[in-house]
């Protein structure tokens, strides 16, 4: 009993004994529910009863099935969309705010940022809704001024809307870390380039980027984990080809009743977004290295030559291994190939 005591008055049992609240209600509210999901993705559907007898056959249909890997590859494509377009129109706006607004104004930027905050998420894709209409503000301008004759049928009820209303949502999650990072860039550092004779480009190309790095990749990460599961958006302007996998997982759970094939698909969704996430933080890591050791144009060939080759083989596995094989095995590749990367390449300049 003094053994335990001493063991809690230690700063190792004062740690766990603060720890130790947070960690049971994740583990209750967090672990618990995810658990729960893995476990009836094992289970099938009879009519209005779980048959609990383990099977991977939800797996085998989920991976075979060429509507559910649309669906996947579809949001995995609005991610990317999404989250290349909010990052790159982020960067220039927290790189202002940063470097050309007095510190006694950033406050005030920063906050005016956050205001969309402030009304409810649904009633924004609403407004956005209002706005892509064929005789919405942004179609009728455009025909007021002569510039079409009819209304545009792209940027409404397609991927494109979704895309859009997406990247407006979710835009301070990417200018809020960028600007972090930049905020820590020791302007010493910049002066010293221009004084040893570097353009304010190569400047920005060789000394800003690479350190803004970090929290270029936190956004990439805040704004396209979400984004894949999105369920509001695609359903409200989304229309039929904006469908995404978390309308299909809704779809299996409450309006079809199967469950197990809900919690399978989400539990693929959430594996392949894992691994894609961590290949493309491993590649990145890997490119920036021969950048720097072997030259850029070296990189740029790497890259290009493994999509080639994953283009390839989403081509031709299919009719070898089949369809399931195919994916699976090529998920095993990439995480395999991607923990190589981690602890074989160390991290570069940017921080990566």
């Amino acid at each position: 009993m003094n053994a335990v005591t001493r063991a809690l008055r230690s700063e190792g049992g004062k740690g766990l004994i603060m720890v130790s609240p947070p960690l049971v209600y994740a583990l209750l509210l967090l672990a618990a529910p995810l658990a729960t999901i893995v476990l009836f993705s094992f289970w099938t559907q009879n009519f209005l009863d779980i048959d609990r007898t383990f099977t991977i056959a939800n797996y085998a249909e989920a991976l075979s099935d060429p509507l559910y890997r649309e669906l996947m590859l579809r949001s995995l494509r609005i991610s990317a969309s999404v989250t290349a377009v909010t990052v790159i129109l982020a960067f220039p706006v927290a790189y202002f705010i940063s470097f050309h607004v007095a510190p006694e104004r950033k406050s005030l930027w920063l906050f005016l940022i956050t205001i969309p905050f402030w009304t409810s998420y649904l009633i924004r894709v609403f407004l956005w809704r209002v706005i892509l209409a064929f005789d919405g503000p942004v179609n009728g301008s455009l025909m007021g001024l002569g510039i079409i004759d009819e209304p545009l049928t792209f940027i409404l009820y397609n991927a494109n809307a979704v895309i859009i209303t997406l990247a407006h949502a979710f835009a301070p999650f990417a200018i809020l870390p960028i600007f972090v990072s930049l905020e820590k860039i020791d302007r010493s550092l910049l002066e010293a380039a221009r004084d040893l004779g570097e353009s304010r480009t190569m400047t920005f190309l060789r000394v800003t980027l690479p350190l803004a790095m970090p929290g270029v990749l936190a956004a990439v990460l805040i704004v396209s984990i979400p984004t894949v599961g999105d369920y509001v958006t695609p359903r409200l302007v989304g229309g039929s080809g904006g469908t995404m996998i978390a309308n299909m997982i809704y779809a299996q759970i409450f309006d079809l009743n199967d469950r197990p094939m809900g919690a399978t698909l989400a539990v693929l969704a959430m594996a392949i977004v894992a691994m894609t996430l961590l290949w493309l933080i491993a590649r990145i890591r890997f490119w920036l290295w021969l950048a720097e050791g072997r030259g850029v144009w070296i990189a740029l060939a790497a890259g290009l030559a493994e999509i080639l080759a994953i283009r390839a083989i989403f081509t031709l596995g299919p009719g070898i291994l089949g369809t399931p094989g195919t994916v699976l095995g090529l998920l095993a590749i990439a995480t395999l190939g991607s923990v190589l990367i981690f602890l074989r390449v160390p991290k570069g300049r940017a921080g990566i």
